[in-house]
């Protein structure tokens, strides 16, 4: 309880979320946008018109694909054709303790002008509004960041994810700090690849995707370590000026965002098991203890701790059912069927917490597209 409380009081203080603004003189041509690809024809050009509305501080966007067979490379030759800024490049086969999305990234960061300033890494569900990366990065410059990730507004569609989503967004919530709150401890930091800026003089004093090379969280894992090095990293509220459509329903949420909250590749032992204990306590037991204790018969105990136990989970599913009102802005429920469910979303929270144990102790053998040993 204190743990939550701690982390949850922090929330009036935080940074306030990220707007879209114009360009300066001085941002001209200071940022190389990077996307790893694979497959992404279907889904990925919203970014691609997005980042063709960014202003003059791009001065590239390099799309990494790693041999796609569905097109998606005539996807951004055909945008080329457009804005020069565009050019498609080929990843290297995948080495030996590489995972995909690194790798990729690791590429587009060698290949990038070494006259950009920042890098910033984008992942092909993106939808960046006009005035994203200029806001980015006149945020990063203005309160010293070396790496700037932002947490997007979440772009609902079908009933099962309207209920499911939302209730896995919650584990994160519950172990760490909220987005726009400085985490002054490396271990607990957060991050978010699918919007990571980052200075190139940082990225490369860690030689680049490196040290996160096999990490199917390389954002976490990456940003924990630059943290870890001195740099100020900060993870912002980005709902006003990124959306995401990351998964279609509520099977392919449960089964590929699932099986990557666990963070474990940036995690210790120990701080997993923490973190278990923590959700089980506060988000996955409140619900069951509640129902079983309003439907068993009284203890034939004097005193009963029956009162106390109850009034605690009561209170937890209180502050979960608030919590609703607090996240509301990161989702877009406007094209949903069934949006209503997002305010029942704390009923789902016991399978949250279950798919979270299920992904700590298994290692992924699939991973967007590509199969691992």
């Amino acid at each position: 309880m204190a743990i939550l409380l701690s982390r949850l009081l922090k929330g009036p203080g935080r940074h306030p979320p990220i707007q879209p603004q114009q360009p300066t003189p001085e941002l001209l041509g200071s940022v190389s946008v990077i996307i790893p690809t694979l497959n992404e024809a279907l889904r990925i050009s919203p970014l691609l018109s997005g980042l063709s509305r960014q202003s003059y501080e791009v001065r590239e966007v390099i799309v990494v694909d790693s041999k796609s067979s569905d097109g998606t490379p005539d996807l951004v030759k055909a945008a080329q054709q457009k804005d020069p800024r565009f050019r498609v490049m080929t990843d290297d086969p995948l080495p030996p303790g590489w995972v995909g999305r690194p790798w990729a990234l690791h590429n587009g960061f060698l290949d990038s002008s070494e006259a950009s300033e920042w890098f910033l890494g984008m992942d092909a569900d993106t939808e960046p509004s006009p005035g994203l990366v200029a806001g980015l990065v006149k945020t990063a410059v203005t309160g010293n960041y070396d790496l700037v990730s932002l947490s997007p507004q979440f772009i609902l569609k079908y009933p099962g994810e309207c209920w499911l989503q939302p209730a896995l967004l919650m584990t994160l919530l519950y172990r760490f700090d909220p987005a726009g709150v400085n985490t002054e401890q490396p271990q607990r930091v957060m991050a978010n690849g699918q919007c990571f800026l980052c200075r190139r003089s940082v990225l490369s004093a860690v030689t680049g995707y490196t040290s996160a090379k096999g990490s199917f969280c390389d954002d976490v894992t990456l940003a924990r370590n630059i943290a870890a090095k001195g740099f100020k990293v900060g993870f912002l509220d980005g709902a006003k000026v990124l959306k995401v459509r990351m998964y279609e329903g509520a099977m392919e949420t449960w089964k590929e965002w699932g099986r990557s909250l666990d963070l474990k590749d940036a995690s210790s032992p120990s701080q997993i098991w923490a973190d278990l204990w923590v959700l089980s306590s506060v988000q996955g037991l409140p619900l069951l203890v509640v129902t079983y204790l309003l439907l068993s018969p009284p203890l034939p105990v004097s005193p009963s701790p029956i009162p106390l136990l109850l009034g605690l989970n009561i209170f937890l599913l209180t502050i979960r059912f608030a919590m609703l009102f607090a996240i509301a802005p990161s989702y877009d429920r406007t094209q949903a069927n069934g949006g209503w469910l997002f305010w029942l979303s704390p009923l789902a929270d016991p399978l949250a917490v279950v798919r979270i144990f299920l992904s700590a102790f298994h290692t992924p053998k699939q991973w967007r597209g590509r199969k691992y040993s």
